[in-house]
C-alpha cells in the first residue's frame, strides 16, 4: 500500500480512509517477554550468545568446526516458529556487521529459507555489492549522506576504499571499525556492545503540551525508564540530562528548545534518584507559554554499578541500600504483574471528567489501540469460549 514506516497514524486515517488497516500501539511488554522465550530457545541451541537488543541477538561459533551452520541456521528458525509462533532472519557471516547484513537478506529473499550465509569471499562482495550504504548497520544519516556525496553509494563501494582514505576522510573509531568489519575483520568490541554507554527514552507527544504539570510527568516516566535499563545492564548513572522542544513544524507557533544537564556526586539507578534530577532540570528549562510537541531523558556517564566511588562527605549507607532493595522489590513486582503496577506518585496524571471528578492514570503515554498481555498479567489471560 505504499505505507512506510514511521508515518503517523492521524496521517493514515487521512489517507486509506476505507482501508481495512490494523492498528496497534506499542507494547513493549508484551515484545520482550516474547523475545525472552525466543532468546532462551537461542540460549539451549547455541555454544555462546548475547541479547543486543529487545529483537536481536548475536550467537558465536568461534573454535566450533564441522558444523554444518547454514543447517543449524534454518533448525533453530523452524524450532522458533513452533514453539513461540514468530518467524526470525537469521544472518551468518564473520563479522557482526555482515551477519546483520545476512539477516536482511534473509528476511527478504525466500530461497534463503530465513537464513543466510556469507561464508565465502564470493559472497561478501555480493553481499555489499547489493546493500545500499544508508542502509548498513553503524553508518547514521549523517555519515550516509557524505559519503553518497563523496560517490559512495553501496556498501561495496565503501569497503573498496583504502585504509588511510577513511582515516583521512572521518576520523571517527565507529566509521573505521564499519569498513573493518564490511572487509571481513571482527571489529566491534562485544564489551561495548553488551552495555550502553548512554540511554535516551523520549517521545513525542499526542497533541501539544503546554502545562509543566503534565510535562514533568512525561519526564518521570522517562526517567523512571532509564532507571529500569541501568538496573537490568548492572550499571549506574552519573550525568541526567532532560531536552525539551516545540513543533518546528508549527510555523505559525513560537519556538523553543533546551537541553540542560545535572551531573550527581555518586552514580546511581535508583529510581528516585534519577526522576529527581531530571524534574529539577525540567524546572530549569521550562518556559511558560510555548506549546511543546517532544521530550526525553538522557542518562549519561554510565559506569558498573559495583565497585562504585562514593562522596566521603555525602555518603549514606543505610539510605542507599534502602534505595536499593526498595528498587528490587518495585521491579520485581512489575516483573511478575505487569509493567507500571507500581510506579511513582510523579508518574501519575489526573484527569477531569464532564462531573468535575479526577480520574488518575498510571502512565502520561496513551496506548489506545495495545493489544492485550496474555503471557505477563493474570488480568489478560485469553479465554477459551
Amino acid at each position: 500500500m505504499g505505507i512506510k514506516t514511521g508515518t503517523p497514524y492521524f496521517q493514515l486515517a487521512q489517507q486509506f480512509p476505507d482501508a481495512k488497516i490494523a492498528v496497534f500501539s506499542s507494547n513493549y511488554e508484551l515484545y520482550g517477554e516474547l523475545t525472552g522465550r525466543v532468546v532462551s530457545i537461542i540460549r539451549q541451541k547455541a555454544p555462546a550468545y548475547f541479547r543486543y537488543s529487545i529483537d536481536e541477538c548475536f550467537v558465536y561459533w568461534e573454535g566450533f568446526d564441522g558444523v554444518n551452520l547454514k543447517e543449524w541456521g534454518e533448525n533453530l528458525h523452524k524450532r522458533i516458529r513452533k514453539s513461540v509462533g514468530m518467524p526470525v532472519s537469521i544472518g551468518l557471516a564473520p563479522t557482526k556487521t555482515l551477519a546483520k547484513m545476512a539477516s536482511h537478506f534473509a528476511k527478504k529473499y525466500p530461497g534463503y529459507r530465513h537464513c543466510c550465509l556469507i561464508d565465502n569471499e564470493e559472497k561478501r562482495k555480493k553481499a555489499l555489492k547489493l546493500y545500499p550504504i544508508d542502509e548498513v548497520w553503524g553508518i547514521g544519516r549523517r555519515y550516509a549522506a557524505k559519503l553518497q556525496s563523496l560517490g559512495v553509494q553501496t556498501a561495496y563501494d565503501f569497503a573498496e576504499k583504502s585504509d588511510s582514505w577513511v582515516r583521512a576522510t572521518f576520523n571517527n573509531i565507529v566509521i573505521y571499525r564499519t569498513w573493518q568489519e564490511l572487509n571481513g575483520v571482527d571489529a566491534v568490541p562485544n564489551e561495548e556492545m553488551a552495555k550502553k554507554k548512554s540511554i535516551c527514552t523520549s517521545r513525542s507527544f499526542n497533541g501539544m503540551v503546554t502545562g509543566s504539570d503534565t510535562l514533568k510527568t512525561h519526564v518521570s516516566n522517562y526517567a523512571a525508564r532509564c532507571a529500569e535499563k541501568l538496573r537490568q545492564q548492572g550499571t549506574v548513572g552519573t550525568i541526567v540530562a532532560v531536552f525539551l522542544h516545540t513543533n518546528a513544524f508549527r510555523e505559525d507557533l513560537p519556538q523553543y528548545w533546551n537541553f540542560q544537564e545535572k551531573r550527581l556526586t555518586v552514580g546511581t539507578n535508583s529510581t528516585i534518584d534519577i526522576v529527581k534530577a531530571a524534574s529539577e532540570v525540567l524546572r530549569s528549562i521550562y518556559i511558560k507559554g510555548y506549546h511543546y510537541k517532544k521530550a526525553g531523558v538522557i542518562v549519561m556517564g554510565i559506569g558498573p554499578n559495583s565497585p562504585m566511588q562514593l562522596d566521603l562527605f555525602d555518603y549514606n549507607a543505610e539510605q542507599f541500600q534502602k534505595m536499593k532493595r526498595l528498587d528490587a522489590v518495585i521491579d520485581r513486582i512489575n516483573k511478575v504483574n505487569g509493567t507500571e503496577t507500581i510506579v511513582l506518585g510523579s508518574q501519575q496524571y489526573t484527569q477531569k471528567d464532564g462531573k468535575g471528578k479526577a480520574d488518575v492514570f498510571a502512565n502520561a503515554i496513551k496506548h489506545d489501540f495495545r493489544s492485550k498481555n496474555p503471557t505477563t498479567r493474570w488480568s489478560d489471560i485469553i479465554q477459551l469460549k
